[in-house]
């Protein structure tokens, strides 16, 4: 009982929010184009990525994403090319979100490149009236509602074999998802990020790589998520993250062949939504194709 009375709680608060932000990964590391269009190509393969989150599991009407994305450079020129789609249910409301991306690539050095990219991105926000209970049977404005919302974001990546910084903002407009009387009750802000990491060798078969993520979005706190992944032997990775005052998060990962690695993260709250949940859970499938004289030309890690 306990746990359904602070489920509605949570879909209330979710749902009545000013600052919506994007989808939360524990892996962003491994699915950057989602936030930034930069990355798009800076793989040097056909890269396919399709992950599945659910999370505070038991909580009813907690949030559940499933993020499919393809992208790859253009032939042998500095072009990049990405498409991804992104499905999120939290409580009553459901969205999906296409988004295109384009990226152009310069060299600045012998071992850096720097990247810039834009976003076209195409949002349907849909509203299940069945999935509340308002004090008013047939309130008007609370009735099954679904709006479509174009927006347009760009990023810079800079990057090498062993490092990488990136700055974005997926969406620059901001959106109404729902409103009521003309009053926004539910919408999307502009979230910008700032992503960072390193790869240093231990040894010939150790690497370690920190990694760093900020999110500011008004009207909500700073997000900031830092991880550490050590990758044994080119095949098998295991880390931890922390989500500054959300959540403590375990991850392993493992390259099952030179082109398909697989992933999967566990968080854990560290806020009192941990007497309400069994924590979250976070399962990826990378498939790589097309490399370059069939080598990976930047390391796994991202």
């Amino acid at each position: 009982m306990k746990t359904k009375i602070f489920s509605i709680v949570l879909m209330f608060t979710t749902f009545v929010s000013f600052a919506q932000q994007d989808a939360q990964f524990t892996q962003y590391m491994y699915n950057t184009i989602n936030i930034n269009p930069a990355y798009a190509g800076s793989r040097g393969a056909l890269s396919m990525f399709a992950l599945h989150r659910t999370q505070w599991v038991g909580l009813e009407g907690a949030p559940v994403t499933n993020t499919v994305s393809m992208n790859t450079p253009l032939n042998s020129s500095n072009l990049g090319l990405g498409i991804s789609l992104i499905n999120d249910k939290i409580g009553p409301t459901h969205e999906n979100t296409i988004s295109a991306d384009f990226s152009y690539t310069v060299p600045t050095s012998e071992t850096y490149k720097l990247s810039f990219g834009v976003k076209a991105t195409a949002n349907l926000f849909d509203l299940d009236e069945s999935r509340l209970t308002p004090a008013q049977a047939g309130d008007p404005s609370l009735q099954n509602y679904n709006t479509f919302s174009p927006n347009i974001g760009a990023g810079v990546y800079l990057h090498s074999d062993k490092a990488y910084v990136g700055l974005s903002i997926p969406n620059f407009i901001e959106t109404n998802r729902y409103d009521d009387n003309e009053v926004a009750i539910f919408k999307e802000k502009i979230n910008y990020y700032l992503i960072a990491g390193y790869v240093f060798d231990f040894t010939d078969s150790i690497k370690f790589k920190p990694a760093f993520l900020s999110k500011m979005t008004e009207g909500a706190p700073l997000q900031i998520d830092v991880s550490g992944n050590f990758m044994i032997n080119e095949k098998f990775v295991i880390g931890v993250a922390y989500r500054w005052s959300a959540a403590m998060s375990a991850m392993v990962g493992f390259q099952v062949s030179d082109g398909m690695y697989i992933g999967y993260g566990y968080d854990q709250e560290t806020t009192n939504l941990e007497n309400y949940n069994s924590g979250s859970h976070e399962i990826f499938l990378r498939y790589e194709i097309f490399k370059n004289n069939g080598k990976i030309t930047t390391p796994r890690f991202f």
